[in-house]
Formats: structure tokens, sequence, C-alpha cells
């Protein structure tokens, strides 16, 4: 694997363009992955360059080829995961970069992917020469919620929330609108736009009816509404969640009664506490959610925690002091400093007066 620092700077200017290029699919292309490609002729410019737009259509090597046309003969692919080796509602890419005269393939993330991997070994059996690993750390980053569903079985799952600088994500007496500032907000909108799915819980759901689709942005693919509920009685026939807006589905205990129709319902196991977050998870994999976007209140983030199922943490934090109210996380199973799930801070960013700041779980 060649090391990123010791590529020539046009690979990594190419490459970085690709792992850009496959940002613009985040939220459309479910259940496959986001992917850049951007290839270079046989002297080093630039004549091509595409991304996966949407699941079933056309892959981002194919984009880019059909941009590139007969200039992409004796050139580089630059690829953000590793050329499919399958054939599913698309052809596999490997072979139309072969059949398109590519002379060399860059690629940042193998294709972990048992049923599309081989590619590499594909274009080197046809005498394309191969580099594994540019900036690899990158594209894993970009296309981590794919990665993760391949291969934890389950989605990926980015928890977000508002709290004042002392924790609480509400006053004593359970006001909360609005803790956060309107460009927090609209900022929402923005990870809501890139997930496949956004769960809240049944506080959430009673105290607030909220609507949870995408507004303020266009041309999006409205993500999955769902709604931990498990004693079926916090949403109720004219429930904001219900309208026509995005598709919604209400998990249930297998016990409890809805009016509900089927089609809106998913019924799932208890575990002591609510319902069993990896049937949850479960249950939207198989419909094919490969992110997900979590919004509830402190006791669902708390059993997600407890679950070891929050794989990033978005945290919007206004200059507000309450003093009292709800915290931020409860039920998380944790009861001492010992057992803490400590985090790595990876950005900090000002959103109007608040400042957002994301980080991931260390492994334990």
């Amino acid at each position: 694997m060649a090391p990123a620092a010791d590529a020539p700077t046009a690979d990594m200017a190419a490459m970085r363009r690709a792992v850009a290029l496959a940002a613009r699919g985040l939220g459309s292309t479910s259940p496959n992955p986001v992917v850049g490609c951007v290839i270079l002729d046989a002297s080093g410019h630039q004549v091509g360059e595409g991304w996966h737009e949407r699941a079933g259509g056309p892959h981002a090597e194919v984009h880019a080829l059909r941009q590139a046309g007969v200039l992409a003969r004796g050139g580089t692919a630059y690829v953000t995961l590793e050329p499919c080796n399958h054939t599913g509602r698309t052809g596999p890419c490997a072979q139309a970069l072969i059949e398109a005269g590519i002379a060399r393939v860059v690629y940042a993330v193998g294709d972990p992917d048992p049923q599309a991997t081989g590619g590499a070994a594909t274009l080197r059996a046809a005498g394309v020469e191969v580099v594994a690993g540019l900036l690899e750390a990158e594209a894993e980053a970009g296309n981590a919620a794919w990665l993760t569903s391949v291969r934890r079985g389950r989605p990926y799952v980015l928890w977000k929330y508002a709290a004042t600088l002392d924790g609480r994500i509400a006053a004593q007496d359970g006001t909360s609108r609005w803790i956060s500032s309107p460009e927090s907000r609209a900022d929402v909108h923005r990870l809501r736009a890139e997930a496949d799915a956004v769960i809240v819980g049944s506080g959430t759901a009673r105290a607030d009816d909220p609507h949870l689709a995408v507004r303020g942005l266009e041309g999006v693919v409205q993500p999955l509404r769902v709604v931990v509920d498990t004693e079926a009685t916090a949403v109720k026939p004219g429930a904001r969640v219900l309208d026509d807006a995005a598709p919604t589905l209400v998990a249930i205990a297998e016990d409890a009664t809805t009016g509900l129709p089927d089609s809106r319902v998913v019924r799932l196991p208890r575990d002591g506490r609510g319902l069993s977050v990896p049937a949850l998870l479960a249950a939207l994999h198989e419909r094919g959610v490969r992110s997900a976007l979590l919004e509830g209140g402190p006791a669902l983030a708390g059993s997600f925690v407890a679950a070891g199922a929050v794989d990033k943490v978005v945290g919007y934090l206004a200059p507000v002091l309450l003093g009292a109210g709800p915290a931020t996380l409860a039920g998380a199973g944790i009861t001492t400093l010992a057992d803490a799930l400590r985090l790595d801070v990876t950005e900090t960013v000002r959103i109007g007066p608040d400042l957002r700041i994301t980080a991931t779980p260390k492994e334990r």
C-alpha cells in the first residue's frame, strides 16, 4: 500500500477531488456507498470526473469515463473505493475501466463487500497498474456510513443533540425551544439530508410532535422518519410525523396494541428498558438504511450508548446557562468514571453564536 505522504502531488490532488465529489452523493445512494472518480489523461490533464449520484444509477467510474471519452485511453483513474467486480443493477466498474483503456487505477479504500470485491485483482490481471491506499483515511471518513454497515451489519449512527453550556437540553419546567440558534437548526437539516433515517423516541414525540423531514434544502431524498414508541402511546393519528412529507416507521413492542396501519409499524422485542436497540438497527438495515441520525432525548440516546451503537456525536452547545433541567444523556449504563465512553474530538466549529463539536468514540 502506497503511503499518502510518498504520493506525487498530482495523485494527491486528483484523489482529494474524488473524495470531495463522493460527498455529493451523501443521502441519495443507499444502500450503495458514496464514491467519487477523477480521470487524468496520459499527459496528466483532468478529462473526466463523476460520483455515484443515486442507487441503481451509473457508478462514479461510469460517469467519469463518459465525460472523458476517448481521452481516457492510457490515462489514470482515481477512485475513492476499489472499483466493483460484480454485476448488480449496473455492470462491473473494473471491466468498464479496462474496456476504456485506462492504464493505471489509484484507489483509496478496499471494498469490504464480499459480493463486489476483487476489482483490483481483475484490473491487474488485465495489465492495469493498480495503487491502493491513497488518502485512505479521508475516503474512509467520507464513506463511514456504508463501510460501517458492511463491516458491522447495522446502520452507522450519528447522535446529534443541542444543549446549554452546562449540559441541559431543557429548562426545569420542560421548555426547550429554542436552546440552539437558527443557524444550528439549519445545520441539523443538512445532517438529516445526509442520513437515510432520523430517529426519535416517545418522549420527543409527545413533547414536540416533531415533523423530522428535511426543510430548506432542495432536491434531497427525504430520510425515513423513525419513532421508537415502545408502548404505542406517543404517535397518534394526526401526528405531524405521519404526513406525506417523508416515509415513517413507528417501532413498537411485540405485545403492544396500535391503531396505526401495518405499513407504518415494525414490532420489536423488548430489552428490559425499552425496545432492543440491536433489533431496531437490524430492522432498519433490512430496509436499506445505512446511516441514521439519532435525534431523540436523553433516555433514547442512553440506550444507544449502552448498546455500543453510537459511531459519531455532534453536539451544538449554546452560550446559555440554566442550572437545572434534564441532562443530555441518561441511562447509558455508566456508573463510574473508569467506564466512561471517551471521545476523540475531530472538529470544533462556530455555528452562529453556538459551538458545534464533533467527536467519535475511542475504542473501548
